[in-house]
């Protein structure tokens, strides 16, 4: 007996299967990277278009990976916010005619605290069994569409601390990256760039503290990283390698700041909350660099999902899903499309 989880909240058409004891059994992406790629970003017509020719696809692939029949499905579980409306009505309405057609419930899943699941997935296993020891937790979520701290105080009790006023911390990257003409997405080819700088200390960028409060701006950094390439690389003659060195190094300078911003705002409203951990999920979460330093400078106990489980999966969804089965939460099959749904 199983539970089904389907995600389409953007530009990845997921779905996972996940058994009633947590185990993973099947985990199957569609990923649009290289549609996007040539217009710089997620062009969202394009992007619910290729849910509606993969959906079908990848949900046989996963249930053929999990060695199930359909007839084990015990509930649906869906994505219906935040997110692209367009790619959220595909999966809704998937997700609405098989759980009409296998006779189960459907479960509607805030994409976030789907997120935030997938960091207690570790071996291909859920982890089910957390206690007070665990909780309360701190989750800093960052990914191409946000960034917030957002306070566990069980596997489905989330309140809101603090997000971005502007940018997203992933739409940040993608942005930088366009303006070194990089390329997207953007995430990975700047931690690749920042690993060769040539001096780590030639540029220092600003940081937006936005003091007294656990929210973030991104606009700033973004606009400064702009006003130093105008400056350094565009505005001299480089050849080749002195090109790739200053990008390099405005690279290193780039994750730097957002690394200082994002550990100080974590690790304070961990203690003002009283935390025992601090989860880090998301796409953003991937980033050996702000991995590597979160957990060698933290005092807290820093939990990563693993590298596959940071960008939109359905095994993530499935979990949330499996949370409020195991509960007897289960929502109707008038779920709606919420493209601006928060941690309440």
């Amino acid at each position: 007996m199983a539970i089904l989880g389907i995600e389409t909240s953007c530009d990845e058409t997921a779905c996972g299967i996940i058994n009633l004891d947590g185990k993973v059994l099947s985990n199957v992406v569609a990923s649009q990277i290289n549609t996007h790629a040539p217009y710089g970003g997620i062009i969202p017509e394009l992007a619910s278009r290729a849910h509606l020719i993969n959906i079908y696809k990848v949900y046989k692939q996963t249930l053929k990976e999990s060695k199930i029949s359909s007839k084990e499905i015990k509930a649906v579980a869906v994505t219906y916010g935040p997110g692209l409306a367009g790619s959220l009505l595909v999966g809704i309405n998937f997700a609405k005619g098989l759980s009409m057609s296998l006779d189960v419930p459907l479960i509607g899943v805030n994409h976030l605290e789907g997120h935030i699941l997938a960091a207690l997935i570790r071996d291909d296993k859920l982890i089910l069994d957390l206690d007070n020891s665990f909780f309360p937790s701190l989750c800093l979520l960052i990914s191409g569409g946000h960034t917030e701290l957002i306070l566990m105080k069980s596997y489905d009790k989330f309140s809101l601390i603090g997000q971005t006023r502007d940018d997203a911390v992933g739409e940040a990257y993608d942005k930088v990256s366009r303006l070194l003409g990089l390329g997207y997405p953007g995430g990975p080819i700047i931690e690749k760039m920042a690993k060769n700088f040539s001096d780590k200390n030639r540029y220092v960028l600003p940081r937006s503290w936005l003091n007294d409060t656990y929210e973030f701006s991104f606009s700033g950094l973004k606009t400064a990283t702009m006003n130093l390439a105008n400056k350094e690389l565009y505005s001299n003659n480089l050849n080749k390698e002195e090109a790739r060195k200053t990008i390099s190094d405005i690279s290193y300078a780039f994750q730097e700041s957002v690394f200082d911003v994002l550990y100080s705002k974590a690790s304070n409203a961990a203690k003002e909350f009283n935390c025992k951990n601090i989860l880090i999920s998301g796409g953003v979460a991937a980033n050996g660099f702000l991995r590597e330093n979160f957990l060698s400078q933290s005092s807290f106990k820093v939990i990563f999902p693993e590298k596959q489980l940071c960008t939109d999966n359905g095994i993530m969804i499935a979990s949330r899903g499996l949370v409020d089965y195991l509960k007897n939460k289960k929502l109707d099959e008038n779920l709606e499309v919420t493209p601006q749904l928060n941690i309440l």
